[in-house]
């Protein structure tokens, strides 16, 4: 039995809620899960948060879940929503301008020449393979930065902190690999670990504004314990 909250597969997750007010609901998502729903009909997180929503407070009717940022399917960790217009407005224009702090942590295939750093890149997305690339600054790209700090190496592996600086599809995943430091199980972008449909990238902390109290508010998730596996 999985009983791993970051793992647990698709067909009966149950919903960990890490931070909760009348404003927001911040919880764990885990891997293999949708941020929101697609063609596929698979469940999402938001049919998770209404449904939890709803019997929690026995609320009739369709409750509101604002979708204010997103993490792709393999990738588990911290993810906001809002729980009314006004606060999906306001935590919206913070992930705009880039004011949220977001803090990844993710396992790596080799180790970084220095032990922290900014990587800077331009990055193109092709719509019809669903990747990004590295271009030159001449082609058209987006201006792509993060900062990384290496905790921990073991053997051909490394555990990095990611400060996400700007807010690009797969930018940690292509800015990491075209260094030659692909996240396990990352084989899109060149990772040679096999893992069942998820990826050694952790959401592990979030840092917003409250969208009516003003204050600072950061939210944290465990790594999930499949990650024992790496020693790192």
């Amino acid at each position: 039995m999985n009983d791993d909250p970051a793992n647990t597969p698709r067909s009966g997750p149950q919903l960990k809620v890490l931070f909760e007010d009348n404003h927001c609901l911040a919880v764990l998502k885990p891997t293999r899960i949708l941020t929101m729903g697609d063609r596929t009909g698979d469940v999402s997180l938001v049919d998770l948060a209404r449904k939890y929503l709803r019997q929690k407070y026995d609320k009739p009717g369709n409750v509101f879940v604002g979708v204010v940022h997103r993490l792709d399917r393999p990738v588990s960790g911290v993810l906001l929503f809002a729980r009314t217009s006004k606060a999906a407005a306001r935590l919206s224009e913070q992930f705009r301008k880039h004011s949220v702090r977001k803090v990844y942590h993710c396992v790596v295939e080799g180790r970084p020449t220095k032990p922290a750093g900014e990587l800077v890149d331009w990055l193109a997305k092709d719509e019809a393979r669903n990747l990004s690339r590295t271009v030159q600054k001449s082609e058209e790209g987006k201006l792509s930065r993060l900062s990384y700090r290496c905790l921990k190496s073991v053997g051909l592996l490394s555990l990095l902190e990611i400060e996400l600086l700007t807010g690009r599809s797969h930018q940690i995943r292509v800015q990491l690999s075209s260094r030659g430091w692909p996240i396990c199980g990352d084989a899109k972008y060149g990772s040679k670990t096999k893992l069942d449909s998820w990826l050694a990238l952790h959401a592990a902390s979030l840092t917003f504004e409250h969208p009516t109290q003003r204050e600072s508010i950061t939210v944290t998730a465990p790594h999930p314990t499949e990650w024992k596996r790496f020693g790192v």
